[in-house]
C-alpha cells in the first residue's frame, strides 16, 4: 500500500495517519509544500492520498503563503478521485476535497480546539466502515471551517459546535473536519503554535485550555481511526 501525506505546516504532522503507515510498512511519500517539495504531478503510484489540515483556506492566495497552492492540491485530488484512489482530507485538506468537487467550504459556527464529542448520524452508524465508533465517540478538533457538500454528500459524523465533522463523497473519499490523528507530540506542536487561539480559550465553549490538552488521552481515538483506516483499505482493494 502507498501513501502519499500533502502536508501544509510543521506542526500540523500526519500523527496517527503516519504511525498506520509505519506499523504496516507501507511506502510513504511526502509534498511537505512548507518546504517547497512539489505536488505529485501523477497519481498512478499512490493508493492513498491524504491531505493534511493548516491555518490556511482554500480561498487563501499563493500572495497571502507563497507555499500554498489551493487550485494545484485541488487538482491533485481531482486526479485522485478520478483514478478511483482513496482521498482522505483533514481539516483543511477536507475543503479542499469539497472545493475539488465543487462545493463550496464554510466558516463553522464554533471554533472547536481540543477533545469533544462526535455523533454518529443514522447512515453514519449503519455504514461499516464507521459502525465501530458506535453512536457518539471523542475526537480530536482544531478548526473555524468546515467542508461544503455536494448534492450527493453524506454526512457521517457531527459534533455540537459543527455539523459537518465526518463527511463522505464516494466509497473511497472522506472528509475528517475532525483530527483524530492527534497525538501528545502533535498537540505540542499545535500549542506552540496556537497562542492566540488559546489565549482566548476561555471566551469560547469549544476550546480547550493547554493544560487541558495536555492531559487528554489520545489513544482510544487513535486506534479507532487505525481500524477506520484497515476497513478502507480492504474497501480499496476490492474496488480495484
Amino acid at each position: 500500500m502507498r501513501l502519499h501525506f500533502i502536508v501544509h505546516e510543521d506542526f500540523e504532522a500526519p500523527g496517527a495517519y503516519e504511525i498506520w503507515g509505519q506499523n504496516n510498512n507501507f511506502k510513504m511519500t511526502y509534498s511537505r509544500v512548507y518546504l517547497n517539495e512539489e505536488l505529485p504531478s501523477t497519481v498512478e503510484e499512490i493508493d492513498f492520498l491524504i491531505v493534511m489540515g493548516g491555518p490556511q483556506s482554500p480561498d487563501t492566495t499563493i500572495e497571502a503563503c507563497s507555499h500554498f497552492n489551493s487550485l494545484a492540491e485541488q487538482a491533485v485530488i481531482k486526479k485522485a478521485i478520478q483514478a478511483n484512489k482513496v482521498v482522505l482530507g483533514i481539516c483543511l485538506g477536507s475543503q479542499l476535497i469539497g472545493e475539488a468537487l465543487g462545493a463550496k467550504f464554510e466558516h463553522s459556527p464554533e471554533r472547536e480546539i481540543g477533545k469533544f464529542p462526535i455523533m454518529l448520524t443514522e447512515y453514519g452508524f449503519k455504514n461499516s466502515l464507521f459502525s465501530h465508533l458506535g453512536k457518539m465517540t471523542e475526537v480530536g478538533h482544531w478548526h473555524n471551517d468546515m467542508p461544503g457538500l455536494t448534492s450527493d454528500a453524506k454526512i457521517i459524523a457531527f459534533s455540537a459546535g459543527c455539523p459537518r465533522q465526518i463527511v463522505e463523497y464516494s466509497k473511497l473519499v472522506y472528509d475528517l473536519q475532525c483530527h483524530m490523528e492527534l497525538t501528545p507530540k502533535v498537540i505540542e506542536l499545535l500549542i506552540q503554535h496556537s497562542a492566540a487561539e488559546l489565549d482566548q480559550a476561555h471566551d469560547y465553549k469549544f476550546v480547550n485550555t493547554r493544560e487541558e490538552l495536555r492531559k487528554h488521552d489520545y489513544q482510544e481515538m487513535n486506534q479507532n481511526l487505525f481500524i477506520f483506516l484497515d476497513k478502507l483499505k480492504d474497501e480499496y482493494l476490492k474496488l480495484n
